[in-house]
């Protein structure tokens, strides 16, 4: 299980006074200020001595961060925080970050890929899955129809895919092909 966890990242700088705009993980967003020093993955720390959440997202000061100039450079900076400083996942949850490296199969037990990360883009939980000899990832909703059980003592999820094809307007059609309910190419 991985040592770190991560909150939160840095998204963006607001105002001139060196605050930062946050994308938090933690259940109530303003509970990333709770944790106490959270680091980068360089091992920077960060205190965050003053916080308020906006529409925007929660807006942090960080101790030594006092001009826009350096809270720019922090953008796109991941949060994270010691694993043992945070409580145990109640029974049946776990931490996003222990889902990287499971394998990925089918309820017949065969490999899909190896999940490389769980991502939101502001429409829902998304979990990333390498497939082998592919170059790109694939995103499944991470939702109880995509991915029904997660078994993190035996290594894996077992997940459903998505069927590309209904009836014959789509047949053949390849991920990511896209057509019209009349089955000519959509936009």
């Amino acid at each position: 299980m991985p040592e770190k966890i991560l909150l939160g990242q840095i998204t963006g700088a607001h105002g001139i006074r060196g605050d930062v705009v946050l994308r938090t993980f933690t259940a109530e967003p303003d509970a990333i200020a709770d944790y106490g020093p959270l680091s980068d993955r360089a091992g920077r720390h960060f205190v965050i001595t003053a916080l308020r959440v906006t529409p925007k997202g929660v807006v942090a000061r960080l101790e030594g961060v006092s001009d826009r100039t350096s809270a720019e450079k922090l953008r796109g900076t991941e949060l994270l925080v010691d694993r043992a400083r945070l409580p145990a996942p109640e029974d049946g949850a776990f931490y996003y970050e222990d889902l990287v490296g499971l394998t990925a199969t089918l309820a017949d037990g065969s490999v899909v890929g190896t999940v490389v990360a769980i991502q939101n883009y502001g429409a829902g939980d998304l979990v990333e899955i390498a497939m082998p000899d592919r170059k790109q990832t694939e995103l499944l909703p991470f939702t109880d129809a995509f991915v029904p059980t997660v078994d993190i003592p035996s290594g894996r999820i077992i997940v459903v895919l998505p069927s590309y094809t209904s009836g014959h307007a789509n047949e053949g059609a390849e991920p990511g092909d896209r057509q019209s309910d009349d089955g000519s190419p959509g936009a």
